[in-house]
């Protein structure tokens, strides 16, 4: 029986002295980590509510950037546009440009748009055209093309064609093809 105690003793000894080794190592070591694990755990948390923060300061502010963009091509979109109950005013448009510019035999009329496989489609827009015709001199003829590329919205010239009438007139019968842009209507 006293090798057996002595063993026990000798076992208390060991596990004591290993026991106070394993807390001053914990006291000197594990803790200073613990600490400093905890501390980033913080900075952690506090930079992750500021970037939080920021970007819902920044997904405000792209909000209303955004919202301004958009009204910003709204307003360039209609400078090409024309609204749908403003397009059959196009005609009286250019008839009253003519008439500015003095022309004679004016003619104005509204042409059906032939739908080719090719030609791409637009969800809210068409292209509408229509035909001119008049008898003008050359100078009344670079004013009124002038008048027309100042007009809002735009007016494109697709085509034109100038015939010269007769031998010693100043004057030539020009025919055009104009295109413009129409909001489609909205249904419902």
């Amino acid at each position: 029986m006293g090798a057996y105690r002595k063993y026990i003793i000798t076992m208390g000894i060991v596990w004591g002295v290993s026991f106070f080794l394993f807390a001053i190592a914990y006291y000197f070591f594990i803790t200073p980590q613990l600490k400093i694990k905890s501390q980033l755990l913080k900075e952690a948390t506090e930079k992750k509510e500021r970037l939080n923060i920021a970007l819902g300061i920044s997904l405000e502010d792209n909000r209303k950037k955004l919202a301004a963009e958009i009204e910003s091509l709204k307003t360039k979109l209609s400078n090409y546009v024309f609204e749908y109950e403003d397009s059959p005013n196009l005609t009286f448009a250019v008839s009253r440009i003519a008439g500015d510019r003095q022309v004679s035999a004016f003619t104005v009329k509204t042409t059906e748009i032939s739908r080719q496989q090719d030609q791409p489609t637009a969800k809210n827009f068409q292209e509408n055209k229509i035909e001119i015709s008049f008898a003008s001199d050359f100078l009344q003829f670079a004013n009124f093309i002038n008048d027309l590329e100042r007009h809002q919205p735009v007016v494109f010239v697709d085509r034109f064609r100038v015939q010269r009438e007769g031998q010693g007139g100043t004057s030539s019968k020009i025919d055009m093809s104009l295109s413009f842009f129409v909001r489609r209507k909205q249904t419902g």
